[in-house]
């Protein structure tokens, strides 16, 4: 038979149990940083390479993430593609072409690229140099949990 103060102890076990799993579950918020350049490697990829800077819950953002990618000459970082985090791009370098809204456009140096929650979207490089471009993406509380169609 089960006694009240049993029921209550393994109520009380379970609680704090999921209360550890909830606190473990937490990544710890990034505050102030400051991320050199150079100290932060390059990673070739079949395209080019990549910076991968940070990837981070913060003080309003379920989590930001910040790279920054270098695209050989016409090469293209991914096929068109949705997610459902909005993510901006900022070209330092080169040429490219952005789907954006059904249709490629082409930009430049200090060009920017919203790229919105589930829509369709892709970059290349359609310089003759490399093409280089931070890429800022976040998701909050309100960020779809899977791409809709």
């Amino acid at each position: 038979m089960v006694t009240r103060r049993d029921l209550f102890v393994a109520l009380t076990a379970a609680a704090f149990t999921a209360g550890a799993f909830a606190l473990a579950s937490q990544a710890p918020v990034m505050g102030s940083a400051v991320f050199d350049w150079n100290s932060i490697q390059a990673k070739p990829t079949p395209v080019g390479s990549v910076r991968s800077f940070f990837k981070a819950r913060t003080a309003t953002l379920d989590e930001l993430e910040v790279h920054v990618t270098t695209l050989n000459p016409g090469m293209a970082s991914h096929p068109p593609h949705r997610h459902p985090n909005e993510e901006m791009v900022i070209v330092k370098q080169g040429t490219v072409e952005t789907l954006s809204n059904g249709e490629w456009k082409r930009v430049g140096p200090g060009s920017i690229i919203f790229n919105g929650s589930n829509q369709l979207h892709s970059l290349r490089n359609v310089g003759a140099d490399q093409a280089i471009y931070h890429v800022i993406n976040w998701k909050s509380a309100t960020t779809p949990e899977t791409p809709q169609h």
